[in-house]
């Protein structure tokens, strides 16, 4: 199967006891996302780097796949943060560490 990926997020998982999940999350993995800069929601799959499941309260690289990236456009850098949530359950944070997607990629201003 062929998955095109959008970015590279560092993702920590809240802990149950913080309100996130009960049960360990499996690689493809599909909540939604929500950045601080639009009220507009995608999923995103999760395909872990290196393990195929994570527990609350662990933390994973993972490669990130967005739906409707086209809302997303020229919006993202590294160091951005979001939520990804299973609806109003905020299940974890995430960093991007590298971006794939180059048309997601925020423009840099010119000097």
């Amino acid at each position: 199967m062929n998955r095109k990926f959008d970015f590279i997020a560092e993702l920590k998982y809240r802990t149950t006891e913080q309100g996130g999940r009960k049960t360990p999350a499996n690689s493809g993995y599909r909540p939604h996302l929500e950045f601080e800069f639009t009220e507009m929601l995608t999923s995103g799959h999760q395909f872990f780097i290196g393990t195929d499941l994570v527990n609350p309260g662990e933390t994973v690289l993972a490669q990130i796949g967005m739906n409707s990236t086209y809302h997303y456009e020229g919006q993202l850098e590294v160091g951005t943060e979001f939520k990804f949530c299973e609806g109003s359950l905020i299940i974890g944070i995430g960093k991007i560490t590298e971006i794939i997607n180059k048309s997601l990629e925020k423009k840099k201003a010119s000097t």
